[in-house]
């Protein structure tokens, strides 16, 4: 019968074992550190950049964490047993370029190198975001950017309430709420966030309490004002993402040139009738709402939904697919719809995508960021001017 030591030699007789100080040299140019200790260890001490898979979800998960199986991996544990047989079954499964630490993150830390004492989750929170840790294109390390977003809702109606509900469930560190309107009964039929008890309660305390029910992690940061040229700078600054929930084409072409004078992306959002329209505005890397309506259409021919009507279910789908353009974004994870139109269609259920490019004549871009000036357009939708140069 084998024993612990013998089976232990003869896998170390397979593989490439590198010592602490070589380890080091080979992550200063360029190799990947996996971390196979169990979280409790990782928990309490590791090497930063490392990439931590437990020993025991190696082979279920590696694959998805380092999809280049040429290139290089050292291997560490707390020792350089675990480690070993570590190497030896990412050999087995391909990986050309492996090598064991031996003395493990033990003897790296016993010698004076970096580590750090990284940030974790609760085991409320692993409980909580199981299904997110459960993906390797999320884990801990994408929950954790998320627990430390802070992404701004404009507007607690149709659109915000789904997606505020979902970017809540996902565990969005700081959740932003505008709007200075009250609940009415007619909101119920498509704005999920309220309910009949709160019907004449102020639409950012009706949601505040919805949110926080729902998960406590969240920190609800209210703002019932009105969007004005004196205020919107202030108020969306310090937020990593906008969802635009706005109904009316005033505010949408303010909070444009707010957020390309600050460089925030927009994951805007718009709903009429059956119709609905998704797209991301990111002043940095692709084309903007002036780009997409260069002019308001006069009042007649764009009706708003309390003239026209929408179906209750619409915003769901929309406002669902904007939160999730948004954890897109904070995870830089995926093909945002950055430079794409996305329109769908609920009477035939189609989703069209339309290409979106820059227009020439716009003079709001990133470029001239420093030059914008946020005007309130009273109902006057032209271009709005920049400061003189």
């Amino acid at each position: 019968m084998t024993t612990f030591r013998e089976l232990l030699k003869a896998v170390k007789a397979d593989i490439v074992e590198v010592d602490t100080e070589q380890g080091q040299i080979r992550l200063a140019a360029g190799a990947t550190l996996l971390d196979v200790r169990e979280p409790d260890e990782h928990s309490q001490g590791a090497i930063p950049g490392s990439v931590h898979i437990a020993r025991g979800l190696l082979e279920s998960n590696v694959e998805s964490y380092l999809p280049s199986k040429d290139s290089e991996v050292v291997v560490m544990c707390a020792g350089g047993a675990r480690s070993a047989f570590a190497a030896k079954t990412l050999i087995e499964l391909g990986y050309s370029n492996v090598v064991s630490m031996d003395g493990g993150f033990n003897q790296w830390k016993d010698e004076g190198r970096e580590w750090v004492v990284p940030a974790t989750l609760s085991s409320d929170q692993r409980n909580r975001y199981q299904r997110h840790l459960l993906l390797p294109e999320v884990g801990e390390t994408g929950q954790l950017k998320l627990l430390e977003a802070k992404v701004l809702c404009l507007g607690a109606g149709g659109l915000g309430s789904p997606a505020a509900l979902y970017l809540a469930a996902a565990g969005i560190g700081t959740l932003g709420i505008v709007d200075m309107d009250v609940v009415d009964a007619s909101n119920l039929q498509r704005q999920i966030l309220h309910n009949i008890d709160r019907i004449g309660e102020r639409k950012v305390e009706s949601a505040r309490k919805t949110l926080t029910a729902l998960n406590p992690d969240v920190t609800i940061v209210t703002h019932d004002v009105r969007l004005d040229a004196s205020n919107i700078v202030d108020i969306i600054s310090g937020y990593d993402v906008i969802v635009d929930g706005a109904d009316n084409f005033p505010v949408r072409y303010m909070l444009n040139d707010a957020s390309v004078k600050l460089g925030i992306p927009v994951v805007h959002g718009s709903i009429f009738r059956f119709e609905g329209q998704v797209t991301v505005f990111d002043p940095r890397n692709g084309p903007t709402y002036r780009d997409l309506v260069p002019q308001a259409p006069p009042p007649e021919l764009a009706p708003s939904c309390a003239e026209a009507g929408v179906l209750g279910v619409l915003p769901g789908i929309v406002g669902s697919i904007q939160a999730l353009e948004a954890i897109k974004l904070l995870l830089g994870y995926g093909d945002p719809l950055i430079g794409r139109l996305l329109a769908f269609d609920a009477t035939e259920l189609s989703f069209r995508e339309y290409r979106l490019l820059p227009d020439p004549a716009n003079e709001i871009t990133w470029a001239n960021a420093d030059q914008i000036q946020v005007v309130e357009l009273d109902g006057l939708c032209g271009p709005m001017p920049l400061e003189p140069r």
